[in-house]
C-alpha cells in the first residue's frame, strides 16, 4: 500500500515505500507486543484484559520515554496485513479480550484499517482504543473514526515549548487539545493526565482548559507512576520521580475544578517495576501487567 504519510501533525508527506519520515515507519506495520492488558482503567479491562497491540515507532520522541525500545529503536516484526489480522483474530476469539487496544497507532492506521475489514467480513469485531500521545490530527481522527470508539488521550503538556524540548512534538498543544475535543464529541473518551516532574504547572493548566472548553465530566486518570527512563536519566528535573507536593497540587486541581469522573491514582501505589514495564517487556504474543 503506497500513500504519501500526512497522518500526523509533522505531515511528513513521504511516500513510505521509498523512504522513511520522522517516526521511522515503513510501508508494512510493525508490531513488538500484543496480549490482554489487565492494568488499564477499569471500563477497557473488564473481566478478560483489555487486547493491546504495541506498535513499533511512535510520532513523538520522548526523552524519557518508557517504551523506547520499540518505540524510539523500532524493536518488533513487520507484519503483512493479514498478519495483523491473525493477531487481532487471536485477541478476540483466543485470548477473549474485550476490545482492540491499538497503542500507538497512528504511523499504521491505513494498514488497520484493512486488517478490520478481513475481520469484519468473517464476523469477528471487538471495540477499538486509540491509544496515543493525543499528537494526533482532527482529519485523521475523522478519516479513520471507525478505528476509534474509545480514546485514550494523553494530555501531556501545555506549554509548545516544553513539548518540543522534551517530545519533539512541535505544536503539540493546538494538537491534542482539538483531538480531545473531537473525541469528546465523537467517541468515548479518557484523558490521561501524567504528572511530570518539575511540570506539574502544566498538567493543572491542562485540567482547567479540559474543565473550560470541554467539560468537567470528562473521565480523566491522573498518574503519579513517572518513573525515569532513557535520555531523561541524565536530565534534572526529570531524572527524579514527582514529588508529593507536586502531585498534591494536581490532584487539589482535579478536585477543585470539579471533576468527579476517572481515576487518580494514589500517590504511594506508584511502582517503579510497572511503570518501567515498556522497557523489560519482552516482544511477541503475552499478558501485560
Amino acid at each position: 500500500m503506497s500513500f504519501v504519510c500526512e497522518l500526523c501533525p509533522r505531515r511528513c508527506a513521504v511516500d513510505r515505500e521509498a523512504r522513511r519520515g520522522f517516526c521511522g515507519a515503513g510501508a508494512v506495520p510493525r508490531v513488538f507486543r500484543w496480549g490482554p492488558h489487565f492494568g488499564e482503567e477499569p471500563p477497557l479491562t473488564g473481566k478478560h484484559g483489555s487486547g493491546c497491540i504495541f506498535f513499533s515507532r511512535c510520532t513523538m520522541k520522548c526523552v524519557y520515554c518508557q517504551n523506547s525500545p520499540w518505540s524510539w529503536r523500532g524493536g518488533g516484526e513487520d507484519k503483512t496485513v493479514r498478519e495483523l489480522a491473525g493477531i487481532m483474530r487471536d485477541l478476540a476469539v483466543k485470548d477473549k479480550v474485550e476490545n482492540w487496544n491499538l497503542v500507538s497507532p497512528t504511523p499504521y492506521l491505513p494498514y488497520i484499517e484493512e486488517s478490520a475489514g478481513i475481520l469484519k467480513e468473517e464476523g469477528v469485531a471487538l471495540p477499538f482504543v486509540w491509544n496515543s500521545s493525543g499528537y494526533e490530527r482532527v482529519e485523521t481522527l475523522e478519516r479513520y473514526r471507525n478505528l476509534c470508539d474509545w480514546a485514550l488521550f494523553d494530555l501531556r503538556y501545555a506549554k509548545d515549548d516544553t513539548a518540543r524540548r522534551l517530545s519533539a512534538a512541535p505544536g503539540y498543544v493546538e494538537a491534542a487539545r482539538e483531538a480531545v475535543k473531537w473525541a469528546a464529541r465523537n467517541t468515548k473518551l479518557i484523558v490521561r493526565i501524567l504528572v511530570i516532574p518539575g511540570h506539574a504547572d502544566e498538567a493543572i493548566e491542562n485540567l482547567a482548559w479540559l474543565a473550560s472548553e470541554v467539560s468537567n465530566d470528562v473521565a480523566i486518570s491522573v498518574m503519579s507512576q513517572y518513573t525515569p527512563a532513557y535520555l531523561a536519566l541524565g536530565m534534572p528535573p526529570l531524572d527524579r520521580t514527582v514529588t508529593h507536593d507536586e502531585y498534591e497540587s494536581v490532584t487539589e486541581a482535579a478536585d477543585f475544578l470539579g471533576f468527579g469522573n476517572g481515576w487518580i491514582q494514589d500517590y504511594a501505589s506508584a511502582d517503579p517495576k510497572l511503570a518501567l514495564l515498556g522497557e523489560n517487556m519482552p516482544p511477541d504474543h503475552g499478558s501485560v501487567g
